[in-house]
């Protein structure tokens, strides 16, 4: 009888387990897990279409985003929508913010409410927030710096109320490679330090000038050596000065990207022009992706689009096929 009831009572256990497990409706368990990379979209691939046509004075531009934000705004879509059209247009459920095109809302958490409401409605979360024009990092006098610190807080604030993993930060400032890696990493260590509070990584981004060096800015992360401080290698951003007439000193795009992927926590894949087979014209996307396996990343790689020969809309949509076809 002993037996018995203890058999019964086992077949019992099962079953209740199986059903707790498997529901009423003989739904079946999902056993898959994620993906190694997930695709987001970087907000700047529709920067036209957010600001209209501003030209390339990008002095005017700084101007008129300290003094007038919201005038910039000239185009036909709203950054409000953006949530919506990352999910509607292109599947894209994850979102790399810019800062410039909200740049008068940095304290305004009514506006971030809305916007993660809007979030939510379309299945959207928000992964990263690029931060631009809020002072030098590496700048050599401390109370500017200081205060490009102090500028950088309100954006930790934003990115932890809409749960993004991230800020996307520039290491830049005036002098040797030396005494702006020294600076920067000065400037990088008071901002994570302020970010773990919010549980926020700061990410630095090959933007320009020196941080366009695979081997220097590698080295101002092994002088920060901080856990939430960490890189965005972009496959395009490799020109480290510039005139007028284009890129007068560029560092080889596939060297610094092996640089900078052990420290990456994210991946921007950059695009401008592509052939008649998809395929940019001016990055290796295989090769790059190839580099981005092979230093163990796993995560998020963000579609940029910066090129002027499609539309917006199709290079958003060449560069997520491209990606999806080299990842496979």
């Amino acid at each position: 009888m002993r037996a018995i009831f203890q058999t019964t009572f086992l077949a019992l256990l099962v079953t209740v387990l199986f059903t707790a497990c498997v529901g009423n409706n003989n739904a079946t368990v999902d056993t898959t897990t994620p993906p190694d990379y997930q695709l987001s979209l970087a907000q700047w691939s529709l920067h036209r279409s957010f600001f209209g046509d501003i030209g390339n004075d990008w002095a005017w531009f700084g101007r008129m985003l300290q003094t007038s934000p919201d005038s910039l705004l000239r185009g036909e879509l709203d950054p409000m929508d953006f949530p919506q059209i990352a999910a509607e247009r292109y599947d894209i459920h994850t979102i790399e913010l810019v800062n410039t095109f909200y740049f008068s809302k940095s304290t305004d958490m009514d506006y971030w409410q809305r916007f993660k409401a809007k979030c939510d409605s379309f299945g959207v979360q928000v992964g990263l927030i690029m931060c631009d024009a809020l002072g030098d990092l590496g700048d050599a006098d401390e109370a500017a710096r200081q205060q490009t610190v102090k500028n950088h807080h309100a954006w930790v604030d934003i990115a932890n109320m809409l749960g993004a993993h991230s800020i996307r930060v520039n290491a830049a400032g005036t002098g040797t490679p030396e005494e702006v890696a020294a600076n920067a990493a000065n400037g990088l260590k008071e901002l994570a330090a302020y970010a773990a509070t919010k549980n926020i990584q700061v990410i630095v981004e090959n933007h320009g000038g020196y941080s366009s060096n695979g081997k220097w800015l590698a080295g101002v992360m092994q002088a920060v050596n901080r856990d939430n401080v960490g890189t965005l290698p972009d496959f395009g951003n490799f020109c480290i000065t510039r005139s007028s007439e284009g890129c007068t000193e560029a560092y080889d795009r596939y060297q610094g990207m092996t640089e900078l992927m052990p420290y990456a926590k994210g991946v921007s894949a950059k695009s401008h022009d592509f052939d008649a087979d998809g395929n940019e014209i001016h990055t290796d996307f295989q090769r790059m992706i190839g580099i981005v396996k092979d230093a163990g990343f796993k995560g998020f790689i963000g579609i940029e689009y910066e090129g002027s020969e499609l539309s917006e809309d199709e290079g958003i949509r060449k560069t997520i096929a491209l990606l999806k076809r080299v990842l496979e």
